[in-house]
């Protein structure tokens, strides 16, 4: 299968409840923007080296932008595509930059603005209808848990910027599923064969509650709590810095080069 004809990258997201993500995924973004909007300095340096808090807010704006642009007009999204291979590894930061000069109260209405008509319209679109991403096609299922992903990641270096706790929510499933499911793009971002055996995930969430994937029986195993595996996959924090454990060669392979982005 081609990439252009791929969708979701080939990830099975059929367990992902739709309005309930949608539900998180406004309710991620809220809980960012009442921190942002009583935080009068943006131009405080965030844990990603270049970046303001002003820039992790205009990243997350301008991905929205794109997200509108692939579901009101997939025609025109090949132009976004040129500009992201034309910019090749600077396109995040020059996206980001450009949103970071803007007015700190234009910024934040545009990121507003962006992100409810993001929910709406992914809350409307048919659920077998596909869009425009890259290097693949994407449908609702995989697009809602990404956009709760990064405003998640990316504020949580803001949340780690402020020195204000990011307290894990349940919304937190949505982000170890784009982990669990993106096993064999983290070996191939890595340059690594995927995996031959079944991997074991067994993942404690906020309230107790133990999230699991895999076979029960499967050698190879990642145990942990759900807040240090998103902290892991979205690179926010070093394998070191988590009480994630794993069994098994290709577990520990994985948790050292776990992404939930290419």
């Amino acid at each position: 299968m081609g990439a252009a004809s791929m969708v979701n990258y080939g990830l099975d997201m059929s367990g992902v409840e739709l309005d309930r993500a949608l539900d998180d995924l406004v309710a991620e973004g809220d809980e960012l923007d009442a921190l942002v909007a009583a935080e009068d300095d943006w131009s405080k340096p965030t844990p990603a080296v270049g970046w303001t808090i002003a820039h992790q807010i205009a990243h997350l704006a301008a991905a929205d932008a794109n997200v509108l642009i692939a579901l009101r007009a997939p025609e025109e999204f090949d132009a976004v595509l040129k500009q992201a291979e034309a910019a090749g590894s600077r396109y995040a930061d020059l996206d980001a930059a450009a949103g970071a000069a803007r007015p700190r109260s234009v910024l934040l209405e545009q990121w507003r603005a962006g992100r409810r008509e993001v929910a709406a319209r992914l809350r409307d679109v048919p659920a077998d209808q596909v869009f425009p991403w890259y290097g693949s096609q994407a449908d609702a299922t995989l697009m809602v848990p990404l956009r709760l992903m990064e405003t998640w990641a990316h504020g949580q270096d803001v949340f780690d910027t402020l020195g204000v706790e990011h307290r894990p929510t349940n919304r937190l499933r949505h982000v170890a599923l784009l982990g669990v499911m993106g096993r064999e793009l983290s070996f191939h971002a890595a340059q690594l064969p995927p995996p031959a055996e079944p991997f074991r995930v067994e993942l404690t969430g906020p309230d107790g509650e133990t999230w699991a994937w895999g076979p029960e029986d499967a050698a190879q195993r990642v145990q942990g709590s759900a807040l240090d595996f998103c902290l892991r996959v979205t690179r926010r924090r070093p394998l070191a810095e988590t009480g994630l454990t794993a069994v098994g060669q290709d577990a520990r392979t994985w948790l050292d080069v776990a992404r939930v982005f290419l």
